[in-house]
């Protein structure tokens, strides 16, 4: 592959993980907010649980973007 097409395929890698990672914070946040509705009560250590939640949902997404990744 030349230059350009490691380059851009760089550009290319570097979105695709940027906008699953805002994608991932605004579901995590929704996610976190709607158990707190169905709990009726804002939890004591939501900061916990929307880091967790991130978390699986980060390895899980990263995971898949990884698996469609071509080799340079």
């Amino acid at each position: 592959m030349d230059s350009a097409g490691g380059t851009q395929a760089a550009v290319i890698e570097s979105l695709s993980y940027t906008l699953a990672a805002i994608l991932l914070y605004v579901v995590s946040d929704w996610l976190l907010q709607r158990a707190e509705l169905a709990a009726a009560r804002r939890f004591k250590h939501r900061n916990v649980i929307f880091f967790f939640i991130l978390l699986g949902l980060s390895l899980a997404a990263f995971w898949i973007i990884g698996m469609f990744q071509v080799p340079v």
